[in-house]
């Protein structure tokens, strides 16, 4: 009997740019994740399918064995901790930086600085390992906003082009990790299916680095 395989795609940029991996790696999704009410979606093996998640979610499913692996931003999974997850595969996609970016200057102002950021836990251990006081203040979205309008002295965020952060007058000011997507396996289930795992992973690491 083939072992069933679940893995945790994220919705947006990272599936779009998952599924030609998996398609070389011989698994092709068969439903349309957009137009299917499915929640497991079928793929080309009958053994493998695919559930699509808020990308906060992937490493979380994985962590409690809900998927076998999974796809999520090095962002994603720093913020989460990475408790109970084995990552063996950088698949270069999705590619951006996480950065402390703010006014010119801002981050040199004395006491004690406002933080706003999604990545909370990021934030505080960044900042505790340098030996600064932030108070950090959650965000889901527009961040850019928060230091124009008095909120925070800064902001962490992903940057890509860093064009909505020039458009706004502000700068990067700080680098705190260069961000891609990586796979995550659930610890128990590299155990217990090892085998087709392991043929998984080699797949995917070959349609990553093509010979």
């Amino acid at each position: 009997m083939t072992e069933t395989l679940t893995i945790a795609l994220s919705k947006g940029r990272i599936l779009e740019q998952t599924l030609p991996l998996l398609n070389a790696a011989g698994i092709e999704l068969r439903d349309d994740p957009d137009r299917s009410r499915k929640l497991f979606l079928d793929t080309s093996d009958e053994s493998v399918k695919i559930v699509v998640l808020r990308a906060t979610d992937v490493p979380t499913y994985v962590q409690y064995g809900a998927a076998d692996m999974g796809v999520a931003g090095k962002d994603v999974l720093m913020e989460h901790g990475g408790r109970d997850l084995y990552e063996p595969l950088d698949l270069g996609i999705a590619r951006c930086r996480l950065m402390v970016a703010g006014q010119p200057g801002a981050d040199e102002r004395p006491g004690t600085l406002r933080v706003a950021t999604k990545f909370v836990n990021i934030t505080r251990r960044y900042y505790a390992e340098r030996g600064r006081q932030v108070e950090t203040i959650k965000l889901y979205g527009s961040m850019e906003l928060a230091p124009l309008a008095g909120l925070s002295d800064l902001i962490v965020d992903l940057v890509d082009t860093g064009n909505t952060l020039k458009a706004n007058g502000l700068v990067p000011l700080e680098h705190i990790a260069d961000i891609s997507s990586r796979l995550v396996v659930n610890r128990a289930s590299m155990k217990i299916k090892h085998r087709r795992i392991k043929t998984f992973i080699d797949l995917l690491a070959a349609a990553v680095r093509p010979a």
